[in-house]
């Protein structure tokens, strides 16, 4: 495989598409060598079928606002690869969803799912559609119409969607009550479901859960602990909240919140009472986190900046992609910043990931650290086809479990000759291998 050359022809045939040719290339960048080993994955053509989407639906979404409004959005669903299992990935509604973002997420879920150990394909749908300002009673016609082109393309072993930035579980719950209607039967088609339906306990806070059981394993791993130590984190959604809350409840001090208006800085840092306001503004409807300020004195809000800026111990995008660019790393490693782990999916930019590796920071890539929320969709998933559900403590120690394994397998692959774990690297090698052997032993199909 030349990669300069695959990816050459990739932007031929899909030109514009930066953030999935980005995705691309930094996969293929980190397996080249153990790929090239493999000659059964050059006699199979791996790389090429492996970076193109088994197939994607698009389609038109027609619903009727409060004022009697037709209004048109795009819905899609891009099943990638379904190798190991049913293609399992997130729904995500929000105004900048497009084509290459949703095969970047798409292609970048595949290896995240192998990771979980979990037999899960990977795959990525949504909507330009944006719930923020909209009534539930607008929502809930949105996703009925959305699952009315969507429910003939999923089902419990072929495609099981979840939620994404967008879609949490007011919307799981409207578009898994459409599906059930139209398909006529009770299955796990969609996780992160109400716990009255078949959902499984610590879902909504499993990615952030998730991410600090992989971050404390990261730390060990170089004598380290995560007791003390002082956390940035961007957003204020389920992830970031997830995080805080973990991250706190170990004894690190989380000292930013951020948002498309800026962000905050609280010295103290986040305690129960502070943790419990960020559901409170996540359910405010809007995207702003200055109330932050108002609310706790002692506070402060950066209008417009990002919370790279301060010193700390840890950094943790939980936002969205290439949240954290190449002058935020240069910042954070000029303030001594020891980790940086991405809870959003590709939340750092390739400019600001070789600055960390050059630097020898610890950088955990998102299709490893976030792979909690997948793990416990999958969870879920078990739970539904047993007609059963795990208890809080289970479903934790489950997940513990998976992100420890998952550690150890980005240790095996990424430890380099000096003993710097790149855990990139790592990621990158053991999701592909295990996918790119599945393909080889089932053929060409």
């Amino acid at each position: 495989m030349n990669v300069d050359q695959l990816m050459n022809e990739l932007e031929r045939k899909h030109p514009g598409e930066k953030e999935y040719l980005q995705a691309v290339r930094e996969v293929l960048a980190s397996v080249e060598e153990v790929y090239n080993l493999n000659p059964q994955f050059e006699a199979n053509k791996i790389a090429e079928r492996i970076v193109e989407p088994d197939r994607i639906y698009a389609f038109k979404v027609p619903w009727v606002d409060d004022k009697g409004e037709v209004q048109v959005n795009i819905g899609y669903r891009v099943q990638f690869n379904n190798a190991i299992g049913p293609y399992k990935g997130g729904l995500r509604f929000h105004s900048s969803v497009n084509q290459s973002i949703l095969k970047f997420l798409g292609f970048e879920q595949i290896f995240k799912n192998a990771l979980t150990t979990l037999p899960m394909g990977g795959a990525k749908g949504g909507s330009d559609f944006n719930p923020r300002g909209k009534s539930d009673a607008e929502i809930m016609r949105f996703c009925q119409a959305f699952m009315t082109e969507l429910w003939r393309y999923i089902g419990p072993e072929t495609d099981v969607p979840a939620g994404d930035i967008g879609v949490g579980g007011r919307e799981i719950g409207y578009l898994y009550g459409m599906y059930r209607k139209l398909a006529r039967e009770n299955t796990g088609v969609l996780t992160g479901k109400g716990m009255t339906y078949g959902g499984s306990l610590i879902r909504p806070e499993a990615t952030g859960f998730g991410a600090i059981y992989f971050l404390e394993d990261m730390l060990k791993t170089n004598g380290q602990e995560l007791k003390g130590k002082t956390v940035s984190v961007s957003g204020f959604g389920n992830v970031a909240w997830g995080a805080a809350l973990k991250a706190t409840e170990l004894g690190a001090k989380v000292v930013t919140l951020s948002g498309p208006d800026g962000y905050v800085y609280d010295e103290a840092g986040l305690d129960a009472e502070k943790i419990d306001y960020l559901l409170e503004l996540r359910a405010s409807n809007n995207d702003i986190v200055s109330p932050y300020e108002e609310r706790f004195p002692g506070s402060k809000f950066f209008a417009g900046k990002k919370p790279w800026e301060v010193k700390v111990d840890i950094a943790l995008p939980c936002a969205t992609q290439n949240e954290l660019d190449g002058e935020d790393a240069k910042k954070l490693v000029e303030n001594g910043v020891i980790c940086v782990a991405e809870v959003s999916n590709m939340g750092c930019t390739p400019e600001a990931i070789d600055i960390f590796l050059h630097h020898k920071v610890l950088y955990g890539p998102g299709k490893a650290v976030n792979a909690g929320g997948v793990a416990t969709s999958g969870l879920e998933m078990t739970q539904n086809s047993m007609k059963l559900n795990w208890t809080r403590e289970e479903v934790d120690a489950k997940l513990h479990q998976i992100m420890h394994s998952i550690h150890q397998t980005c240790v095996q692959y990424g430890t380099e000759p000096g003993g710097y774990i790149n855990y990139m690297k790592g990621a990158n090698i053991a999701g592909f291998m295990k996918v790119a052997n599945s393909m080889v032993e089932q053929g060409v199909v």
